[in-house]
């Protein structure tokens, strides 16, 4: 793919001898005069490198960098000067410049420098792509999952989007029935009201059914006006009935008129009022159980129970922690939480962990240790301290009684030092010496153990800007 390169500087003699500098077949050269157009520029056109002066009339080229950093313009900066202070550099590279080249500008350096700059906005575009495809391929609206059964979800989802029906969704608490009431609202492009949300559990009987119906003036004490009701707002839109199985067997006849007649009277009122809204009641009880216990309505039931979605619980989808971190790491970031990434061997903790609070337990958790952790990746240590394995199968040694004893000592040896050097590795971020402290052996043992088990130290360093840029697309 060509590489746009937007030269700015108010000296049409540098502009023309950069252009000529910097030409190359996948090179496209654009030059302005000003920050003001190039600032113009940038904002109809790609542009994959920005070389400009510091001292421009107009927009400075200090107000550029902030102007681009501001609007969020996927671009590399290299900011060229005659009048280079300690001050302006620290200012440019602050506000994201990717480095400082010094009138007269020496080619060579430059050609090296621009080189290096568009290796690395390819890497950071080419990250960008693959983590807006992998949001696609495995995010529906808020809903984030790769399982088949949350594959299974999103195909549920998109059947009964554009149907009137009414949907029942069930799941453990956490799981994120509420999401799935919005992902069916917003994927229904032929709906134009709102979608409105009730919790049934929340709202004694007298309450629940002003608050679905809505009340006429004077209906009773304090009623100084009229109000309408969830099912009005709701028209044309979804009303969401979160907790269905919590709502009295009073409420459950009135809600089932309105489900059956399309028609209501607010509390109060004698006039019928026109619902044409569609219904989504949520539950994490099991309501074939309750209506054989005589505590839900068998004929609701059915009416609620037109087309059903079930949520998995995360411990049955742990394949989907992976992309659920990496989303929730995502959703704090752009909330201004400092950026993190977590390790492997956190993640692992958090892959043998059950979840009984299922996602909303996750996300509660990675957003108490990016608010905890000092530093820039997440450690076992920064988890908070329930999250244990609960399913960690007891050691064994199970091995082929037929083989000689020095071949099965060997496996095993080599086995344990693999797994051992792993965590230590991980533990002081591939630094040799400290790894050797720990284990109690010389850096020379250390690296030729390293070595016979083709162990990367350097993939347990801290993550330079091109790998930490692979190593969040991985995730």
């Amino acid at each position: 793919m060509d590489r746009r390169i937007l030269v700015v500087d108010d000296s049409q003699l540098v502009c023309q001898q950069l252009a000529q500098v910097l030409a190359a077949p996948d090179r496209q050269i654009t030059v302005a005069p000003d920050g003001t157009t190039a600032l113009e520029w940038l904002v109809e056109n790609r542009c994959s490198l920005v070389l400009t002066d510091l001292r421009l009339p107009g927009i400075s080229g200090l107000d550029l960098i902030k102007e681009i950093r501001d609007r969020e313009m996927p671009v590399t900066v290299i900011v060229m000067t005659g009048y280079a202070t300690v001050e302006a550099a620290v200012e440019a590279i602050k506000l994201g410049a990717y480095d400082l080249i010094t009138k007269p500008i020496d080619t060579i350096r430059l050609e090296v420098l621009v080189s290096r700059a568009l290796e690395d906005r390819r890497l950071i575009d080419e990250v960008a792509d693959l983590r807006s495809r992998l949001r696609k391929r495995y995010a529906y609206h808020n809903l984030v999952g790769g399982s088949p059964r949350m594959v299974e979800v999103f195909e549920r989802v998109g059947r009964v989007a554009s149907s009137p029906c009414n949907v029942l969704v069930t799941g453990e608490t956490g799981t994120g029935k509420e999401l799935v009431a919005q992902a069916i609202h917003f994927s229904d492009v032929t709906r134009q009201g709102t979608l409105v949300a009730v919790n049934c559990a929340a709202l004694p009987e007298p309450l629940l059914e002003t608050e679905l119906f809505g009340h006429e003036r004077g209906a009773f004490t304090g009623a100084d006006r009229q109000k309408k009701g969830r099912f009005e707002l709701a028209k044309g839109g979804t009303l969401f009935l979160d907790e269905i199985g919590e709502m009295p067997m009073g409420m459950q006849a009135k809600l089932l008129r309105v489900l059956q007649d399309g028609r209501f009277e607010r509390v109060g009122g004698t006039e019928a009022v026109q619902t044409d809204c569609r219904v989504i009641a949520a539950t994490n009880l099991d309501l074939a159980e309750a209506v054989a216990a005589g505590r839900f309505r068998d004929d609701l039931f059915y009416r609620l129970n037109v087309f059903s979605i079930a949520l998995p619980p995360l411990r049955e989808r742990l394949e989907d922690v992976p992309l659920l971190v990496n989303h929730f790491l995502e959703k704090l970031a752009e909330r201004g939480l400092p950026a993190r990434t977590v390790s492997r061997l956190a993640l692992s903790r958090l892959l043998s962990y059950d979840w009984p609070g299922n996602v909303r337990e996750l996300e509660h958790v990675i957003e108490q240790a990016m608010v905890t952790t000092a530093g820039p990746v997440i450690e076992p240590e920064n988890l908070p301290p329930q999250i244990v394995a609960r399913h960690d199968e007891p050691f064994t040694l199970d091995f082929d009684h037929h083989r000689p004893l020095p071949e099965i000592t060997a496996e095993f040896t080599r086995r344990i030092e693999c797994a051992y050097l792993q965590h230590v590795l991980e533990k002081y971020r591939g630094r040799i010496e400290l790894c050797a402290q720990h284990c109690g052996l010389s850096r020379r043992s250390i690296s030729e153990k390293l070595r016979r088990y083709q162990i990367d130290k350097r993939a347990y360093k801290p993550h330079s800007a091109r790998r930490k840029q692979y190593a969040l697309a991985g995730q």
